[in-house]
């Protein structure tokens, strides 16, 4: 883990998270229409805390905060084939929205019946509720990612939820989780705090056979996610595998691969599989990520008439990067970086996007330094 950590007399503190001061274009070759290129800051800052009650509970809150909606403005940042929630009322497509500026507000109590068994109960306001793998900018193989997954609401688009509550036992290396939470996406006022609902669920299965292996599969009903479709509720079932394997010199391979399906009444299902890696060796880390979404005419924002309401366009995206550590003080570190992208998109998709768009991002990333546990 990436932080800080502070212990007072009673409680444990941790502070995480990214700043990217980036310029991304993502459309280098202008072959199409949809593609933008910006300079911005991608942000996300994180507090976690806990304590002891009594012997065998523990308290613990979490605070996650963005200052997205300053540095990327409302429509947030250009991402190819990337879709969701909206702006303005209208679509954002092929851009990445915003977070809200608190991303998470939760508090949990967990208590221990013995070394292997457990039970705890969440609530969040906004919080995550169980379903999906950990969201992209936790994990482990994206930490150097600035952009979010062009699948990320086949996954993790539930992470910020107003209004989530869950209760979950562990048996030994098994977790079963269970949620109630607002399906509705957070609305355009990335300040406020939306109405809560409790109008969808969702259930988690989790396994962790050893240190280095993290599996999960979940299954949820998300009731009217969408702010301009209020009509459509979406079933979504995803799975996951995390592998995290620490080598000599604080040296990490960390590999994630994970699968979603969103189902809506009358429409066929809509897969997306990602694959992502990221090697760190001292001061560098090399990183790439595989995608295949399909993406319907309604999240690409396309005429039904001229592509037909049922059509689903498959999209490949490979990207690739690295960052290298210009600077580590005072436990926080600033490394310059660079990534490029590609995408495969249909033939029907090349009078928009042209054939195989790329794109290009150079940053730097502001980061706190790697936490040692000591044994």
């Amino acid at each position: 883990m990436y932080g800080y950590m502070f212990h007072s007399k009673k409680w444990m503190y941790m502070v995480h998270g990214n700043l990217f001061l980036r310029y991304t274009d993502q459309d280098v070759g202008n072959k199409g229409s949809r593609g933008d290129e910006k300079f911005d800051a991608p942000n996300w800052f994180m507090m976690m805390a806990q304590r002891k009650v009594g012997r065998k509970g523990l308290f613990h809150y979490n605070v996650m905060i963005s200052l997205d909606r300053i540095t990327e403005g409302g429509s947030g940042y250009p991402l190819l084939f990337q879709s969701g929630e909206s702006w303005e009322g209208q679509p954002l497509v092929d851009r990445q929205h915003p977070h809200d500026l608190f991303s998470e507000l939760s508090v949990s109590y967990s208590y221990a019946f013995s070394k292997k068994v457990d039970a705890f109960a969440y609530f969040g306001y906004p919080g995550e509720p169980a379903i999906g793998s950990v969201a992209f900018m936790h994990r482990p193989s994206a930490l150097s990612y600035p952009d979010a997954p062009i699948s990320h609401h086949w996954n993790d688009g539930t992470h910020i939820t107003f209004g989530v509550a869950t209760l979950g036992v562990r048996l030994d290396k098994f977790k079963v989780e269970g949620s109630l939470f607002t399906g509705r996406e957070p609305d355009e006022n990335r300040y406020n705090f939306d109405k809560m609902r409790f109008d969808s669920w969702s259930g988690r299965l989790s396994f962790n056979p050893s240190p280095n292996w993290a599996f999960q599969a979940s299954q949820g009903f998300i009731k009217s996610p969408e702010l301009l479709h209020p009509d459509e509720d979406v079933n979504r079932t995803t799975a996951s595998a995390i592998f995290s394997l620490p080598m000599r010199n604080d040296n990490w391979l960390n590999v994630t691969t994970l699968w979603g399906l969103n189902k809506t009444a009358g429409h066929e299902g809509e897969n997306a599989f990602l694959l992502e890696g990221a090697l760190r060796l001292m001061k560098t880390e090399v990183f790439t990520r595989y995608e295949w979404v399909q993406k319907a005419v309604e999240e690409l924002n396309l005429d039904p008439a001229k592509y037909g309401e049922a059509t689903l366009f498959p999209v490949n995206s490979i990207s690739a990067g690295a960052t290298y550590d210009l600077l580590n003080f005072q436990k926080t570190r600033l490394a310059l970086g660079g990534q490029f992208s590609v995408f495969f998109n249909s033939n029907a998709l090349h009078e928009l996007y042209g054939k195989n768009p790329i794109a290009l991002q150079v940053y730097l990333r502001l980061y706190p330094g790697l936490m040692k546990m000591q044994h």
